[in-house]
Order: C-alpha cells, then sequence, then structure tokens
C-alpha cells in the first residue's frame, strides 16, 4: 500500500443498497447502429477496484470511453449516451477522468464512492469535461469541445479528494453549457498553506448551467468561475481563502450559498483586474449567510468604472455574520459594513421614470409573494434522489411492455404503465426512443425518472392540426391538486409535428414543490430520430412544411403549479449528429406559455430559437425565475415572426401589431413577453439575439432584432437584465423605456440591474366559440401612493405625512416624473387647486428640516429635488442622527397606511444549515427532499447602512443613511 486510506472513507467501504445499482438495466441507444451498445456501466462489475489501493485511472477512462464514444475529435452526439455508475468506494486515481460527451457519472446515494487524487497525480483536473488538445510548443491548444456547445453532462453523488494531491490540483474542471448538471458532490482540499493554490471547480468559458447541493471544504478557491450566464444553488464554503472567485460573465445567481470561515467570500475582481474593464457583467446573490468571513464581497464598481454597469451586483436578504465588511473595493475602502443582515442593496445601472441611472446603495427589498417562499426565503427543492426506494418498488417501461425502440408505438405501453403506478413506486424509463401517438395523461402522485435521458419522441396524426393543438403528456387534468415529479426525460418529435404541445402541465401542487421537473429538456430536430436534420432542414433552405417542429413545447395551464428546475426548451439551431454540425432551420411557434396564479418556480430554465416567443406570461401571478436564457431565431427575419405558424387568440399569442409594416426587425420572437401578469420576480435574464438571417454584422449595431422585452399591463421585478443585439431592452406597453446601447457593458452586452415599472394591468375576459372571439377589458389603474415617513425621537409610533396632510384637508399622493423625482398630485377636492404643499411642510417641520424653497432648484451635494406642480423645492439635511427627527420616502401600496416602527437591531445570528455541519467531517448523504422543512431562526433586523450613491456622468453624492433610503426608493419605484 503506497498510502494509507484516510478514516475519512472508511464508511464508504461497508456497501449500501441503492435501487439504481439494483435494478434490470435494458436501456438502448435506439439509433445506435451498434446493438451491443451499453448504456448503463458499472464501473466495478467492468475492472475499476475501488479499493483504495489500486490505482483506476485507466480502468475508469476505458469504461467511459467504450463504444466508440464522442471524444477527440467528435464535437457532440446524441448516439452513444452512458450512465457510468460507480458503487461505494475510494478509487485512486494518478491522472484525470474524462467525462465524455453525453455522459452521467452517477454514484451510489447512500453510501457517496470517492474519487482520491493519488500524491502522484499528473494532470490539472481529477475530473475533466473539457480537456485541451496537446500542442507542441504550447500550453494547450484547442478544448476537445466547442464549449458553448458542450452539453449533455451529469455528475451526482461524489465525494472529489485532492487533499494529498500536488498542491495546484483542481478537482473538476467543469467546460460546458446547457442541460449539464452536478449535485450532491463534496470536495475536499488541503486547508491552508502559504503554496496552496488548489481549486474545487474550475470553469473558463461557456454559455449557461446549473448546479447545487454542492459542499467545499479548504483549498485556495472553491469555484473560479466564468460564463455567459448561470445559475447555482445550496453551495457550502468552508475554510477556503476565497470561496468563489469570478473570472468572467454577462450574468450569474448564486441562491442559498453559506460561506464559513473564510477570508474572501465573493471575489468579483474578475480576470483584468481594471475598474474601467471590468470582465464581470452581473451577480446576484441571495438567500445567503457568510459567517467568519474577512471580506465579504469584493468589488470594482465605483466612480468611473465601466465600461457601463459592468460589475453590477444585489445583495438579497444576505446575512454577514461576524463579518465586518460586507462590500469593499479592490483598494480596501469599505462599501457597505458587515455584522448585519442586508436586505436589498444594489450596484448598476437602475431603471427610473424613463432612463437609467449608475446606483450603488440600500434599495426597498422586493416583495416575496407568500405562496413562493418558506421561512422567508424564496423556496427550493433539490431533484428526488428515492434513496429509501428498493429494486422492487421500481417499474421499469421495458418490464411493463414498452419497447423504446424508436420504431414501435409505445403510447398504449406507457399509458398502462402510469395507470398502474402507485405513488410509493417509481416509473423508470429506460433509455431508449419511445413513440408517441397520441396524448398520454399522467395522473397525480405518479413519479418518474429517466436512464440517461430518454427520449418522448412524438409522432402521429394527432399532432397535425395546428389550429387545434394537443399535448403529448399531460399532467393532470385542469382541477386536480396533488403530486407528480418527473426527471431527466427529453421530449422530441418526429418530422413535422404543428399539433403539438410537448407538455401541458394542469397539476395543482398538494404542497410547495410536489410537481415539479428536474433536467428535463425539449430537443426539437438537429439529432437523429428526429428526421429534423441538415440534411432536410440545412441553413438556408426555408422549408415551411417539412421543417416544422411542434406547435408548443410546454404550457403550464391557469390551475397550475410547477417547480422547475434546470429545464431546456432548445429548437435545435445546429445538427448535432452530423459531422458538419451544420446549421439547421427549424420553426417551433411557441417556447414557455405559462398562465397560472399560483406558484411557479423556474431555477436555471432557457428557452431558445422558438417562433413567436421563448418565455410568455399572461394573466399569470406568484412566478419566480432565476435566469432566463434566450437565443431568438438564427433565420428571422426570413420569415419573420408570423410565419409559418400564424397567432392563436386562444393561446393569448403576439400579434405583432405594434410594429410597421414591412418592419422585419420588429417582427422577430420576443425573448420575454408578459400580459396582465403580477407578482412575478425574475432574478436574472439574458435574452441574446445574434442573428440577422444567419449574419451577424447586427451585433455590432444592436440592430438584429428591435425589441427584446414586452412587458404589457404588468407589474413585475426584473433584476440582473442582459441582452445581446436588440435595439430597446425593454418594452412598457409599447414604449421602449431601456435602449441597449447606452447600457452596454462590453462592445456585446447590454445590462439592466433592475426595473419594475407601474402597472396598468387590464382585467380581461376572454369568450370563445367556433366562429368569433370577443374580449372585453376593463383597466384599472394600480399606480402606487407614496408618504412621507416622519418620526421624532422616542416615538414609537411614527405618523406619516399622509396622515397630517389628511387631517388638514389634503392627501399627498404623487407619481414620479419624467427625471424619475416625486411629483405630487393635489387633490382637488381635498387640497384645493392652489395649496401650497411647501406651507404644509414648512408646518409641519418647521426648522429642523431647513427646506429651502427654490424657484428654480437643482440636484447637487446633500440636496434632493421635489417638484410639486410648477413648484420647484429642495429639502435639505445637513446632519441626520439618531436624536434628531428623521425623514424619507416610504411605498405605501394603493392605499396608504400607518407604518409600524421598526424593531431596534440586534446582533446578527449564524443561521444553522439544514443540510451539512459547518465543518463536516465525514460527508454525508444529502438530506431526502421531501423531509419537512427546517425551522428558520429569525433575521435580525439590519442596522441603517452607509450609502454611496453614483448618478450618471459620474458625479457623486454622499447624503446620510436615511436620505440614502429616500433616493432607493425614488429610484427604484
Amino acid at each position: 500500500m503506497f498510502w494509507a486510506i484516510p478514516a475519512l472513507f472508511a464508511a464508504t467501504l461497508a456497501h449500501a443498497s441503492y435501487w439504481l445499482e439494483n435494478i434490470n438495466h435494458q436501456g438502448q441507444a435506439a439509433f445506435n447502429p451498434d446493438p451491443s451498445y451499453s448504456v448503463f456501466r458499472n464501473v466495478k462489475e467492468l475492472g475499476a477496484k475501488g479499493d483504495g489501493v489500486t490505482d483506476d485511472t485507466a480502468a475508469l477512462n476505458a469504461i467511459i470511453a467504450a463504444g466508440n464514444r464522442c471524444g477527440l475529435g467528435c464535437d457532440s452526439s446524441t448516439s452513444t449516451p452512458a450512465l457510468i455508475y460507480f458503487p461505494p468506494g475510494v478509487y485512486v486515481v494518478s491522472g484525470p477522468i474524462v467525462n465524455l460527451y453525453n455522459t452521467f457519472m452517477v454514484g451510489d446515494y447512500n453510501s457517496l464512492p470517492v474519487i482520491k487524487a493519488a500524491p502522484s497525480f499528473q494532470g490539472v483536473y481529477v475530473i475533466d469535461t473539457n480537456p485541451y488538445k496537446a500542442v507542441a510548443g504550447q500550453l494547450s491548444g484547442a478544448p476537445w469541445y466547442t464549449p458553448q456547445n458542450n452539453f449533455f453532462r451529469q455528475i451526482k453523488n461524489f465525494v472529489v479528494d485532492v487533499t494529498d494531491a500536488p498542491v495546484n490540483q483542481t478537482a473538476i474542471h467543469w467546460h460546458v453549457s446547457q442541460a449539464t448538471n452536478m449535485q450532491n458532490v463534496y470536495i475536499n482540499m488541503r486547508v491552508g498553506g502559504a503554496a496552496n493554490t488548489q481549486r474545487g471547480i474550475y470553469i473558463e468559458d461557456g454559455s449557461g448551467g446549473f448546479f447545487s447541493n454542492i459542499t467545499f471544504n479548504g483549498g485556495d478557491i472553491g469555484m473560479n468561475v466564468g460564463n455567459q450566464q448561470f445559475t447555482t444553488r445550496d453551495l457550502i464554503f468552508n475554510n477556503c481563502n476565497t470561496a468563489i472567485k469570478m473570472i468572467w460573465d454577462w450574468g450569474w445567481v448564486f441562491k442559498s450559498v453559506q460561506i464559513n470561515n473564510c477570508k474572501r467570500g465573493l471575489d468579483m475582481i474578475g480576470g483584468s483586474g481594471n475598474p474601467q474593464k471590468q470582465d464581470v457583467g452581473s451577480v446576484i446573490l441571495l438567500d445567503s449567510t457568510m459567517t467568519n468571513v474577512d471580506v465579504g464581497v469584493l468589488t470594482l464598481y465605483g466612480p468611473g468604472s465601466g465600461p457601463g454597469p459592468a460589475g453590477s451586483l444585489r445583495l438579497d436578504n444576505v446575512n454577514f455574520v461576524s463579518t465586518p465588511t460586507a462590500v469593499q473595493t479592490a483598494s480596501g475602502q469599505s462599501i457597505l459594513g458587515g455584522n448585519q443582515l442586508v436586505e436589498a442593496w444594489v450596484q448598476g445601472n437602475v431603471f427610473s421614470g424613463n432612463s437609467t441611472a449608475l446606483f450603488q446603495g440600500a434599495v426597498a427589498p422586493i416583495a416575496k409573494p407568500a405562496a413562493l417562499t418558506v421561512g422567508g426565503k424564496i423556496f427550493e427543492r433539490s431533484k428526488p434522489a428515492y434513496e429509501n426506494l428498493q429494486a422492487s418498488d421500481v417499474l421499469t417501461a421495458k418490464s411493463n411492455g414498452a419497447k423504446g425502440d424508436g420504431i414501435t408505438d409505445d403510447t398504449a405501453a406507457i399509458q398502462a404503465l402510469l395507470n398502474k403506478a402507485t405513488s410509493s413506486q417509481l416509473v423508470f424509463f429506460d433509455h431508449g426512443a419511445y413513440i408517441v401517438s397520441n396524448t398520454i395523461t399522467v395522473p397525480s402522485g405518479v413519479r418518474i425518472a429517466g436512464e440517461m435521458w430518454p427520449i418522448i419522441l412524438a409522432k402521429g396524426a394527432a399532432f397535425q392540426n395546428r389550429d387545434a393543438p394537443v399535448p403529448v403528456f399531460r399532467v393532470g387534468n385542469a382541477g386536480d391538486v396533488g403530486s407528480v415529479e418527473i426527471s431527466d426525460l427529453i421530449f422530441e418529435t418526429a418530422g413535422p409535428q404543428p399539433g403539438a404541445i410537448l407538455i401541458e402541465w394542469n397539476l395543482n401542487a398538494a404542497t410547495q414543490g410536489a410537481a415539479g421537473l428536474w433536467d428535463v429538456h425539449a430537443r426539437i430536430g438537429g439529432s437523429l430520430g428526429t428526421k429534423l436534420s441538415d440534411d432536410t432542414c440545412k441553413e438556408g433552405t426555408l422549408d415551411l412544411t417539412n421543417c416544422l417542429g411542434p406547435f408548443m413545447l410546454i404550457h403550464v395551464t391557469k390551475t397550475a403549479s410547477v417547480y422547475m428546475e434546470n429545464t431546456w426548451w432548445w429548437t435545435s439551431d445546429h445538427d448535432l449528429d452530423s459531422a458538419q454540425h451544420n446549421k439547421v432551420t427549424i420553426f417551433t411557434g411557441r417556447g414557455v406559455l405559462v398562465e397560472s396564479t399560483n406558484a411557479v418556480w423556474m431555477y436555471g430554465t432557457a428557452s431558445e430559437h422558438n417562433q413567436m416567443y421563448n418565455y410568455q406570461f399572461v394573466n399569470a401571478a406568484n412566478v419566480f425565475a432565476a435566469m432566463f436564457q434566450v437565443e431568438t431565431p438564427y433565420f428571422q427575419g426570413n420569415p419573420d415572426a408570423l410565419s409559418p405558424f400564424v397567432p392563436n387568440p386562444k393561446f393569448h399569442d403576439p400579434t405583432f401589431d405594434n410594429c410597421a409594416p414591412g418592419d422585419v426587425s420588429c417582427r422577430k420572437a420576443w425573448g420575454l413577453r408578459t400580459v396582465n401578469t403580477k407578482d412575478m420576480i425574475v432574478y436574472g435574464a439574458g435574452l441574446y439575439s445574434f442573428f440577422e438571417s444567419y449574419t451577424q454584422q447586427c451585433i455590432a449595431t444592436f440592430s438584429c432584432q428591435t425589441n427584446m422585452v414586452s412587458l404589457e399591463g404588468s407589474s413585475i421585478s426584473l433584476v440582473g437584465l442582459n441582452t445581446i443585439g436588440a435595439t430597446n431592452m425593454v418594452l412598457v406597453d409599447g414604449v421602449a423605456v431601456s435602449k441597449a446601447q447606452p447600457n452596454a457593458f462590453n462592445s456585446l452586452v447590454s445590462g439592466l440591474q433592475f426595473i419594475a415599472p407601474v402597472a396598468k394591468i387590464s382585467s380581461t375576459t376572454t369568450t370563445t366559440s367556433t366562429t368569433t372571439t370577443t374580449t372585453t377589458t376593463t383597466t384599472r389603474s394600480l399606480a402606487p401612493a407614496y408618504s412621507l415617513f416622519y418620526q421624532r425621537p422616542g416615538v414609537t409610533k411614527p405618523k406619516t405625512a399622509y396622515e397630517r396632510l389628511y387631517s388638514s384637508g389634503c392627501v399627498d399622493r404623487f407619481h414620479l416624473n419624467k427625471n424619475g423625482l416625486p411629483e405630487f398630485e393635489n387633490n382637488s377636492t381635498l387640497c384645493g387647486p392652489n395649496t401650497d404643499m411647501f406651507s404644509i411642510f414648512e408646518q409641519m417641520f418647521p426648522v429642523d428640516n431647513k427646506i429651502a424653497r427654490l424657484n428654480n432648484g437643482f440636484l447637487s451635494n446633500g440636496t434632493y429635488e421635489i417638484q410639486v406642480q410648477n413648484l420647484t423645492q429642495i429639502l435639505r439635511r445637513d446632519t441626520l442622527s439618531s436624536d434628531r427627527d428623521t425623514w424619507g420616502w416610504l411605498y405605501q401600496g394603493v392605499n396608504p397606511v400607518p407604518v409600524p416602527p421598526k424593531p431596534d437591531p440586534v446582533p446578527p445570528q449564524p443561521e444553522p444549515s439544514p443540510d451539512a455541519p459547518v465543518e463536516p467531517v465525514v460527508p454525508q448523504p444529502e438530506p431526502s427532499p421531501d423531509a419537512p422543512p427546517q425551522p428558520e431562526v429569525p433575521q435580525p433586523a439590519q442596522p441603517s447602512p452607509p450609502s454611496n450613491i453614483y448618478k450618471a456622468g459620474g458625479e457623486k453624492v454622499a447624503i446620510a443613511s436615511v436620505a440614502a433610503l429616500l433616493v432607493s426608493f425614488v429610484l427604484f419605484w
């Protein structure tokens, strides 16, 4: 034995039964010409030892690569999937394990296998998803796979240990894009040491992705990452020098992060380290805790930084415990003090009125609907592992009459299997391609999992009528309440199926997250078996008959509730299986349509290349999304978004009536469209238009399409929006309120930190008959009211100016004028048309507030402009402290009410982790996702934060904390 087995791994040597190992595996790659090709591979049955002594490197790589799989020289392939299963054990490796294209690496959930890097390890990465080609005379050549097309990977249920490896070792090289995931992984690295440069996960490039439930112990850097857009959730960092170090991004969402005993929490300095050339576009940190961290966030953002809003950041419900500095510049200047719960704090470009301004400071928290939260945080749920099931509890599709051969019609067999299954069983689709010729109904109580993404392949006469589309999978019926869980499936169409809705989701969840999709994708064309490949639908073909995809990818109906995590609704832009990987032109009518007013969660979702829209929300409510990712169709505007599918009023399709005749740039697919939608929160959106009829000269001029986001009669909060190629980032009720070019943070991407327009929601009733459709619309204004918050020292119940003015016979309702400043609306009945609002203020606050009446006020240091009809005034407070009167603008909703007093600050307490101890010694399996949530510890009140505000033009206005609150509310509302 050349090194001893640490006690850390002793528990893994005892085998624990896991159903995935013990069921009868019958999966076959339906479109692989080799009938002997094996999908499921148990590494111990095929030569790996996992005994903690034997070097398993060669055996593991041989097992993964067997069957002429897609490796060096193959950019992508759907015909060679493999699920590589690791029973419990310690697998010693002395070189990288290469996770090839279309590979799942899955360990025993109940007894995690360990991949242990030996002291003699040669190479940079223990697990490598995209090796670099060796080139003589160079450090490295190009990667094996195009990073933006490096799809279809999973790694779950492992310990990766580099504690005995060289000090420069990296555990996982995750150089990937969409439809990739890691879950339930523990990464153990060296702790401390001046020479320690070990990293947990390294990502240098790619397009989109998601992972969750990862624990990092030790190391120099936990995550060293850069990607176009990404979503990560439930991450724990213990004893790292730096928990998260950003290289670059356009947008990244971190949710439920715990950082313990690290020197730095989130480092946004980026690769260049130049404040004027920041590489990090936007980061959102949500529902997270940092404990015993020297500096929470490092940033380059500040006066004169750039380009534009680069370096944007939102802290949302982030608790800094025993962490003295929350946000600090690279030069060491503290921007936001620590040891507090930060409810909402931003830096970046903020929409106000009809323009944007650079802003840095505390802001009003976004109201989060109760339907979406648990314990004050946005609800989340990891993909079920069904760890307590036995093999006898699993009903496999091929043992119950289905063939999955890509030829046989499996509709009846699948429906019978779903009808047969009980809520205590699991329906398991062996890998294959299952032809479905008519609607399959998924009853409440059914749980479905797939082996390495088996394909549900829609094909048949039932799916041909685009005027009367029907679902392929119907999950529940309207009005049903219960649970359905679906994970690891892919939906496709075989040839044109223009009347198919791939999934219609009707089921309302009995409890939060009881109805959900995890790692479920649509892949339309561009792969074997679809008959929509580059031999028939190559770029430029424009076959409007034979290259039709489905009517819609997924429809979440009015009665539904659904939890989506890492779902990719993709109409292919290129062929994955041909040698040349040519671009393809395929027409899918619509992407994702949501009409639900119940709870909908969408973590790490993407919708791409769909004709009319990619995401549309109509009459919806109670929606949370963490990172939408969109590419609009490469072929538009030839044809435009109205062809070949035509608008169907039953599905609230856009008609693009706002576009002038012949304006094809205007008639292009919406990235995001909302209609009469409220209580919707989007944290992160990367919406891109890269082409005009397959040419790309339009990118540099922001003219690939005119509009990207349309908010119609909707009240939503949109945080961290990034666009490419669109002239207008956002339309509100048909008016462009945010243009791309002024908000650009590099030559490609435009960024907007926050927009929450005031809605004018229409109450719409639609009646449909066989011959006519009549729509009646009643519009009611939901414009918010505001009031002046006023409190004297020692007063427990502050009064508002609304209350005082009302008692004087005058109501101080106001809106924001075109400059984003509050403009009072004198009520002619209560106040009289000539009421002098200033006189009322002067009576209420005679001397302390030092209000100066000016005819031509201007914004300058220590002042803030208030416009009252034709009278301009300046409200000035030179000093604000706890022993003086305080005031600030308070958002009051439609009907102002008295404001409850804010409790005195209390010392922040560490937030307990329900998933793992702060410093785990032995990695434990992730708790069951079905376990009841742990009770939350009450969060401390947030002390008044310091504020630094950057106005357009770089002028810095430094004001005290309460005055900062005033400006924050004005800018955000």
